[in-house]
Formats: C-alpha cells, sequence, structure tokens
C-alpha cells in the first residue's frame, strides 16, 4: 500500500518538485533568471506549446495519441498568413483553428471507423496534412507584416503578452469540461476501461472523435499565435511539436496507458522542459547535455507511469 501511495504521489507531484528544484538552482546560478520579464518571456515562447498539450491531454486519457497536430500546425499557419495577405487578416486568425478542427475530426473519424491504433493512423495523416500545407504555400514563406494580423501574437494585454492570456483561458476551459461536465466523465471511463464504457452505454466512438477534435483545434489555435509573432507563414512550421505536446503530457504525470491526467499537470510539464531549456541557454551549457538530461526525465516518467498501471 505504501509503494502504491508513493508512486500516485510521484506520478501527482515529481513534476512541481522538479520545478521547484530548477527555480532554485537556476535563481541562485543567475540573478536575471528569477525576473518578471524572463518569467513572461519563457511563458509567451511556450505558450502555443501549452496550448497543445492541454489538449493532447485529453487525447493521451482517452487511449490515443495524435502524431498529427505538428503537421496540423503546419497547415494552420500557412492557411492563416495565405488568408491574411489574399483576403482579410481577421479572417485568417479565425478560420485557422477551425481548419485545425476538422483535421482532427478527420482523425477521430479514421480512427474509430477503421478501428486502427491512433498512433498509426496519425502518422498517415501526418504525411497529408503536412503535403496539404506544401500545397497552400507553394513551398514557399508567406510574409505577413500586417498589423492586423500579428497584433495577437506580439501585442500585450495590462503588461501580459496576449498568448499568454490565450493560453490561461484555453486551458480554464478544457479543465472545466474534464472535470465538471458530463464529457470530461466520459473522456475518463473511455481511456479507463473502453469496454465497460460501451457496456454502460457510452458512444465511444463520439468521445475519441471529440478528443482529437479538440487537438486538432488546439493545434491551428497554436499556429496562429506563433503564425503572428513571427510575421510568417511556412510548411515547416512545428515540426517536432508532436513529440514536445507528448513529452510534457508524460512529464506532467497523465499516464500513456490512459484513464487518468489533468490539464494542470501537462502545463506543468511544458514549464519543466521549458526551464530546462531557459536554464542550459543561461548558464550556456552544450545542447547535448540538455537533450541528454531531457531524455532521462521523461525515460523516469514513463518508469513511474508504467510501475503505476501495473499496480
Amino acid at each position: 500500500m505504501t509503494r502504491a501511495r508513493t508512486l500516485h504521489f510521484l506520478q501527482t507531484y515529481a513534476v512541481l518538485i522538479l520545478i521547484g528544484v530548477l527555480i532554485v538552482v537556476l535563481s541562485l546560478s543567475s540573478e536575471n533568471f528569477l525576473t518578471t520579464r524572463n518569467l513572461l518571456n519563457i511563458l509567451n515562447q511556450n505558450a502555443p506549446l501549452a496550448i497543445m498539450a492541454s489538449a493532447m491531454t485529453l487525447v493521451i486519457i482517452v487511449g490515443g495519441f495524435d502524431l498529427s497536430v505538428g503537421a496540423t500546425f503546419a497547415v494552420g499557419s500557412v492557411t492563416a498568413a495565405w488568408l491574411a495577405v489574399n483576403v482579410d487578416p481577421y479572417l485568417g486568425l479565425l478560420l485557422a483553428p477551425f481548419v485545425g478542427l476538422l483535421f482532427g475530426i478527420a482523425n477521430g473519424v479514421v480512427i474509430t471507423a477503421l478501428k486502427v491504433h491512433s498512433f498509426l493512423a496519425t502518422i498517415a495523416t501526418a504525411l497529408i496534412f503536412k503535403g496539404i500545407a506544401i500545397a497552400v504555400s507553394d513551398g514557399r514563406l508567406i510574409s505577413v507584416r500586417i498589423d492586423e494580423f500579428i497584433w495577437l501574437g506580439r501585442g500585450t494585454f495590462l503588461g501580459v503578452f496576449n498568448s499568454i492570456w490565450v493560453m490561461i483561458v484555453f486551458a480554464v476551459i478544457l479543465t472545466f469540461l474534464l472535470t465538471q461536465t458530463t464529457f470530461g466523465r466520459r473522456v475518463f471511463s473511455v481511456g479507463g476501461n473502453e469496454q465497460a464504457a460501451i457496456l454502460s452505454g457510452i458512444r465511444t466512438d463520439r468521445i475519441k472523435i471529440a478528443a482529437f477534435a479538440i487537438a486538432g483545434f488546439a493545434a491551428g489555435l497554436a499556429s496562429i499565435i506563433t503564425t503572428s509573432r513571427v510575421a510568417l507563414g511556412q510548411a515547416t512550421a512545428g515540426e517536432g511539436m508532436e513529440l514536445q505536446a507528448i513529452a510534457a503530457v508524460i512529464l506532467g504525470g497523465t499516464s500513456i496507458y490512459g484513464g487518468q491526467g489533468a490539464v494542470w499537470r501537462s502545463l506543468a510539464g511544458v514549464f519543466l522542459l521549458a526551464l530546462v531549456n531557459n536554464g542550459f541557454n543561461i548558464l550556456n551549457i552544450d545542447p547535448f547535455f540538455r537533450d541528454l538530461t531531457m531524455g532521462l526525465i521523461i525515460l523516469a516518467a514513463v518508469g513511474i507511469s508504467a510501475m503505476g498501471a501495473r499496480r
């Protein structure tokens, strides 16, 4: 019993302990770390990843993986930029998240209709989405230096970057959905025991499609923040972000086997990744050791999750 409680504690709070340790170490190592400006910059730079990780939490809780969100991000980037240049800047910002939503629904339908594992299905759809991004942009960079477009990524409200506000609102909405609604309870039920969920009358396919749809919407939302910040739409945008999002969710203690997790844990996972990157940059340490450190931390998180599942 004691071992089970220890594993549960580690799975729930280990990420917060690591964040606390890193904050202390980096504060002592550099006087520039624990400043409002630096912390706001960290949050601003990682807001798109935090949005994607928040939505990925639902996908992993429901028992799946989405390896296409990086490609969805790319489509959102070039779609927003193309519409901003050729039609209307506000239309580009508005439609890109809903393009991601459609891609997410497509993922969910493919997975549930063909009865294939989400890992394999989203690898295939990622290639398709990437091709769409290249077709929309014609393989070129789309420059968008329009004030009505870049305000989202570069502007501030009450001294805080707009991207941080968007991240907070999105995370709060997802937390409410997951913890206070029937939909959230069904997400946990499907991930915990799909057969039992089916026998209890839950339409599991609809829950899965909804989870992937939210992940797609989040990727589109994240893409317009980044695209408006850099004022550039590109088909290579979002590369590797799907793996970073999954890593953040796992670091936060969400079980890779489904059935348990929380949005706040995934946000903590993103912040941990951000602190490691920021710390290595401040201390000017070889990037090889950064990757090695992150690999070991993620491996430890997976190990804790696996032991918890066996218990």
